[in-house]
């Protein structure tokens, strides 16, 4: 099979525009072919589209059209943060966030600990050339 994430009650996705833009939400209902009813503890339960949302490989066990405890119970159990922190994707989307609030002079540190980095790489690169050819 082409696909590896479907919608499902109970699937994580990221809601990637609007109000809750960067929330993780869970799917407690498919409503129809376009919009899914979807909860989390942080974020008030309501419809979304499908093109507002971007589905993730977590998934907590949930029946459909749990109660709000019910979910925040499941986040928990099922360690979503943790386990949303921990992948390449969360990973990626906390270094962005991290680069934006970055100042010019940050930016410039950032820069000069490069250009030393590439410096000590190419003089150790060269030294072992040498030793090579000897």
């Amino acid at each position: 099979m082409s696909f590896r994430r479907f919608v499902e009650i109970g699937r994580i996705c990221l809601v990637n525009y609007g109000e809750h833009y960067g929330k993780l939400v869970a799917i407690v209902d498919v409503v129809d072919q376009n919009r899914a009813l979807v909860d989390a503890p942080d974020v008030t339960r309501q419809q979304i589209s499908f093109n507002r949302l971007s589905l993730t490989d977590l998934k907590v066990d949930i029946l459909r059209m749990p109660k709000k405890d019910t979910v925040k119970e499941a986040f928990v159990k099922g360690e979503v943060y943790q386990k949303w922190a921990g992948s390449a994707w969360g990973r990626k989307l906390e270094v962005r966030k991290k680069r934006a609030g970055l100042t010019d002079f940050d930016r410039f540190k950032i820069m000069t600990a490069r250009m030393k980095r590439s410096y000590h790489v190419k003089r150790e690169l060269a030294k072992m050339k040498k030793a090579a050819k000897a």
